[in-house]
């Protein structure tokens, strides 16, 4: 057993020993059926605090020919795998976490000349029959070690894009980073599965594209490791009925990711605090202040605001990834910024629809930090004035509400304004307050329609009433309402045993007024 050769499976037993421990071993079966062919080359990149690291100790505990892995996965899901003792516990692990080497090198070149010679020493101690020349690459010995033993490597790689997250202007040092990575890992016959995570995917960089033998599996593209990106509704669910802590609050705070093959996705590191402490909250946040996010929307590229405003109205934002340079500096369009954001964690991903969207309550209120203290007064103004309008509907305070909705447009007016769609965005941003209590659905399907806005009470609020809204441009309000009759639009709330309110607003765009009328059912 060594530093880095064969470490055992110290690391995993601890996840194993934690009060609260998902079982993810499954991913484990897909990893074998890449070992040893043309898919051998695996990039797993997520946000932080997403359990990257247990995982990666978790492939090298399974690997790892020193471990007794018959024993230490018993009892898990991958025991049940055809696989399963075929390839477990069958091949030298080299697992390196570069986070750890970068924090102890002062320069790349210390980087790279102590991480060779350690795995060299580890090497020499456990083949000293095989003689070690220090003039030689690492590729080479690897190679000798391969033909005197015929047993491929497993490389396991955590943090990878460290380089890229500390050395963010040394562009130098990058290049010759991935140069090192490509000798090491491209085209060898000693790798049997390489495994890298990181927060970001691999760099592009021209010519330097070292690593295009990978395949990646991203937040915006996990493909058959989806499921293991973060926790599932069902483990969820059962962590809940274990803690006695309510579902519905734990999806309105740390649902939405989701990918198609397996539906909704949490966050790990919150949900395993909200149940430890019995406290819903943010904790994901805990581990980087909003700072982090706010130097990104600040940078207002391309109409980054603009989006930004949108997406915290509950809009979903259309982007293109494929320009994005997997780097943390390298911007040319709002897009790349946006993309950045789905890696580090602070936006989901809609594959089906290619868009960018805020998940949840506790990501709501990153938003909601990073904003007020960036200056972002628009934004600030009518978060404050949103609970007021919120108890002004509930008033049925017509004249109030359509005050409310003025001065929210007011605040946003530097959007487009110039149809329905764009009054969605102000008076979705001008209920942020709602979002508390609420489930927001826009254009819901009613049979003769589709209504613009409806806001269901959540669970835990059943006094409160529900908001059906209808929009109209140029027109009157109580058009608006009129439509709500006639299309039938409360029929699709057939179900709802609750309080509902009809609400018809309107933007005359001569007179520049909002007008509003409210009615109960």
């Amino acid at each position: 057993m060594g530093i880095y050769l064969n470490p055992g499976a110290d690391k995993f037993r601890e996840a194993l020993r934690s009060e609260i421990y998902v079982d993810k071993t499954g991913m484990i079966a897909t990893l074998n059926r890449f070992l040893g062919t043309s898919q051998k080359y695996v990039c797993v990149s997520r946000p932080r605090r997403f359990g990257k690291t247990m995982a990666a100790d978790m492939v090298a505990a399974y690997y790892d020919r020193t471990v007794d892995g018959a024993t230490l996965f018993h009892g898990r899901a991958i025991e049940h795998a055809a696989t399963f003792d075929r390839c477990r516990n069958c091949y030298d692990v080299l697992h390196v976490n570069m986070q750890e080497c970068l924090s102890g090198s002062s320069s790349m070149d210390a980087l790279l000349s102590f991480l060779k010679n350690d795995l060299l020493e580890d090497l020499a101690a456990a083949y000293p029959d095989v003689s070690v020349r220090p003039e030689r690459s690492l590729p080479y010995h690897l190679q000798r070690v391969y033909q005197h033993t015929r047993r491929p490597f497993v490389i396991v790689i955590d943090e990878w894009d460290s380089i890229f997250r500390e050395y963010r202007e040394r562009k130098a040092d990058q290049e010759r980073y991935l140069d090192f990575l490509r000798d090491w890992l491209k085209d060898k016959s000693y790798i049997a599965l390489c495994y890298m995570t990181g927060i970001l995917p691999i760099k592009k960089y021209g010519t330097h594209s070292a690593l295009n033998m990978f395949d990646e599996y991203a937040m915006t593209g996990p493909g058959p490791l989806a499921a293991y990106v973060g926790f599932t509704s069902a483990e969820v669910q059962a962590l809940c009925a274990h803690y006695a802590m309510d579902f519905a609050a734990a999806q309105q705070w740390y649902d939405g990711y989701a990918f198609p093959s397996v539906g909704e996705i949490y966050n790990p590191r919150s949900v395993v605090a909200a149940m430890l402490r019995h406290t819903f909250g943010a904790y994901w946040n805990q581990t980087e202040t909003f700072e982090a996010l706010k130097i990104y929307i600040d940078l207002n590229l391309d109409g980054l605001r603009d989006a930004v405003i949108r997406l915290m109205a509950g809009e979903r934002q259309p982007i293109e990834i494929g320009t994005f340079s997997n780097d943390m500096t390298t911007f040319h369009t709002r897009d790349d910024v946006l993309t950045l954001l789905i890696h580090l964690g602070y936006l989901a991903y809609d594959v089906e629809h290619a868009a960018a969207y805020i998940p949840n309550k506790e990501l709501m209120i990153e938003f909601a930090n990073a904003t007020s203290a960036g200056g972002w007064d628009e934004v600030t103004r009518a978060i404050q004035g949103s609970k007021a309008l919120l108890e002004a509907t509930w008033r049925m305070d017509a004249d109030a509400v359509a005050a409310g909705i003025a001065a929210a447009h007011m605040e946003t007016s530097h959007l487009t304004y110039n149809d329905e769609n764009a009054l969605a965005y102000t008076i979705s941003l001008a209920y942020y307050a709602a979002r508390e209590m609420y489930t927001f659905l826009r254009e819901l399907p009613t049979g003769k329609g589709f209504a613009d806005l409806v806001f269901l009470p959540r669970p835990n609020r059943p006094e409160i009433p529900a908001l059906l809204v209808e929009l109209k441009w140029n027109q009157d309000a109580r058009t608006a309402i009129k439509q709500i009759h006639e299309k039938k639009y409360p029929a699709v709330l057939k179900d709802y045993g609750g309080k509902l309110l009809l609400i018809g607003i309107s933007y005359d765009r001569k007179t520049k007024k909002h007008m509003c009328e409210i009615t109960r059912i």
